[in-house]
């Protein structure tokens, strides 16, 4: 018996500790790839370091799930002992360090864009694994390959060389069986936990840093993977955000909107424009001189706001593409999780600005350079009533195409040219790609600042020029005199300000009113009320004088008596921003990243942004 249990012992023990070096390589990957970004935030060596120390209990935890079948194995082998019962833990092994080193790997690429481990929700994007590939530039993406497939090599000729021991024609013995299953497999669970006290250990175990990327750094990626699947999973069918009861949340959220006086103050000149909505691909707030960006990037909008309406203190709903045009169309903001935009199912019961304006007779059009079934955004636009939708698809091969599709200025000449035999009045939507990664765009580098995002900003300035050249001939359309144009962003991005991902300041984004229906009085103004992407469908009905009510998450921006605050979310949080500070609140692991409230107001501030989420997620889950 005591030569059978320390078999398995040694056997089991080699394991465990092989689980935590590779978890410890994996961390240190993430960190020499990563190097700049830790040099550009100023972080010190020590603090690096610590990382390590910090993910040890949740790297213990992670080992102990991975050993539940190999120790499930050496239970039969305390028992029956035959040699295939040894290759298949070393093929169940093989699987895992594939997949780990996989998931490791993959986080490389997604990190730089979502600032984030990955979600279980990103999973919805493999259905288009070309949409995927295209978003990474190519030789980031074969390093990112070549990455994995090293580090999972190594892993395993490592495993198999120095920690796996088979165990042998081990005579049978009761003893040891009871020993591995009453001993060290409660030691096991323990482990998994976390330690004996009530509540399982979870993410914010490893949570040590101001930086967020050495908090991600030292989370492991399998257990906030595993954690993120069991959460979506179990949230069907039950609001993880019911932090309050439903009539007291609902009763916050309504008074949350109550708006004392149903008026508006009408910019328009005429009642029926034209209405072209340009959404601008991860336009930060930091690319915009007049909201506090870097003179230079983007020049020709910082022209065309002296002709038109700038909102300068407008927040994105969420930081995805999708989760924007269900914002953007529908009124309707983004949350946690998921997005109304992905699932038809939801999305038919939603209003939306374009079914809202067939219905006014508008003629309609959409216009993207790339593909959109990417976030099901293509579904959303047809069941929409969009009567023409042009992709990368519907384009002739004499345009200049990046990975993405098509680039901006031959998508925008595209519209103009259409909108030139459209009948009116007429509602055109139109998404640009360029300034989004990979960046390759087709113009010379011209702003030579920017450090790790040089390459972003450079996109941000060819997109410009080429809304710059858009106008210019624009303006020469018959139709130009009688078009409001709507220029915003889908979602923000990492500016060379190096927000953390977290903070309001992360997410803030542009709107503009633009044309000639605009009213004389109201070019050049600056509206500066908190206010979210999710208003525009609300503030459009109202100039257009069309029914709003059921847009019920939108607000009416031209109406001074519309209460004032912006909400954004992210993976399983959010942030709330009202006149007098902010919080920013991971639900996931009852952390508040940000709290700058003052002592009167923090509480019930905080209980007005959560009972927000709250009834917003309730409201998506009964759609």
């Amino acid at each position: 018996m005591k030569k059978t249990l320390v078999s398995i012992l040694v056997s089991l023990g080699r394991q465990f500790l092989f689980w935590l070096l590779i978890f410890a390589a994996a961390r240190t990957i993430f960190l020499l790839y990563n190097l700049n970004l830790l040099r550009i935030e100023g972080i010190s060596f020590g603090s690096i370091m610590a990382s390590y120390w910090h993910a040890i209990p949740l790297d213990i935890a992670t080992a102990g799930y991975l050993m539940i079948f190999p120790l499930l194995l050496a239970a039969i082998q305390t028992l029956y002992s035959p040699n295939w019962i040894n290759k298949v833990n070393k093929a169940y092994t093989l699987v895992a360090i594939t997949l780990f080193t996989l998931l490791v790997s993959a986080e490389l690429g997604i990190y730089p864009e979502w600032k984030t481990k990955m979600p279980f929700k990103a999973f919805n994007y493999l259905s288009h694994p070309g949409e995927v590939y295209n978003t990474v530039a190519t030789d980031i993406f074969f390093t990112i390959i070549l990455i994995w497939l090293a580090f999972a090599g190594i892993s395993y000729f490592l495993y198999k060389k120095f920690f796996y021991q088979d165990v042998i024609g081990a005579p049978r013995s009761v003893a040891a069986t009871l020993i591995v299953l009453m001993v060290i497999m409660p030691l096991m669970f323990i482990g998994i936990r976390g330690g004996v006290q009530p509540i399982p250990i979870n993410q914010s175990k490893s949570y040590y840093s101001t930086h967020n990327i050495l908090n991600l750094a030292a989370v492991n990626s399998g257990f906030n993977l595993m954690i993120s699947a069991i959460e979506n999973y179990k949230n069907l069918g039950h609001n993880p955000f019911a932090f309050y009861p439903e009539a007291q949340a609902e009763e916050r959220v309504n008074q949350l909107f109550y708006t004392p006086k149903d008026t508006t103050a009408i910019f328009l000149n005429t009642q029926q424009p034209n209405i072209v909505l340009l959404i601008l691909e991860s336009w930060s707030a930091d690319l915009i001189e007049s909201l506090g960006g870097e003179p230079g990037i983007t020049p020709e909008f910082h022209e065309l706001e002296k002709q038109g309406i700038l909102f300068t203190g407008l927040w994105a709903t969420g930081p995805r593409s999708e989760q924007a045009m269900g914002s953007l169309f529908a009124g309707f903001p983004a949350h946690p999780i998921s997005s109304v935009t992905v699932q038809p199912e939801k999305f038919v019961k939603v209003p939306t600005i374009t079914s809202k304006l067939i219905e006014n007779g508008y003629h309609t059009s959409f216009y993207f350079g790339g593909q959109l079934m990417y976030g099901n955004i293509k579904g959303f636009v047809l069941y929409n009533g969009f009567e023409k939708v042009t992709e990368g698809t519907d384009f002739k091969n004499n345009v200049i195409r990046g990975k993405l599709g098509v680039h901006d200025e031959f998508v925008l000449s595209r519209q103009l040219a259409d909108l030139n035999n459209e009948k009116q009045p007429f509602f055109s939507a139109l998404f640009t790609l360029s300034s989004h990664a990979p960046y390759d765009q087709p113009m010379e580098e011209v702003l030579h600042w920017g450090d790790n995002e040089k390459p972003y900003i450079n996109s941000a300035h060819y997109t410009d020029r080429c809304l710059g050249d858009y106008f210019r001939k624009a303006r020469q359309q018959p139709w130009f005199k009688n078009t409001l144009f709507i220029v915003v962003a889908d979602h923000s991005h990492n500016s060379y300000r190096n927000w953390s991902f977290t903070t309001p300041a992360y997410h803030k984004i542009p709107l503009l009113f633009y044309g000639e229906v605009i009213k004389e009085e109201y070019r050049g103004k600056q509206i500066s009320r908190l206010s979210n992407q999710s208003d525009l469908a609300a503030t459009l009905m109202h100039q257009l004088a069309i029914n709003a009510s059921e847009f019920k998450w939108s607000r009416n921006l031209l109406n001074p008596y519309s209460p004032e605050f912006a909400y954004f979310s992210f993976e399983e949080g959010l942030g709330f921003v009202v006149p007098e500070g902010h919080f920013v609140y991971d639900a996931r692991i009852d952390h508040f990243n940000e709290l700058s409230l003052p002592g009167s107001e923090k509480e019930e501030v905080i209980k007005t942004g959560k009972s927000y989420l709250q009834v917003l997620f309730q409201d998506y889950m009964d759609l």
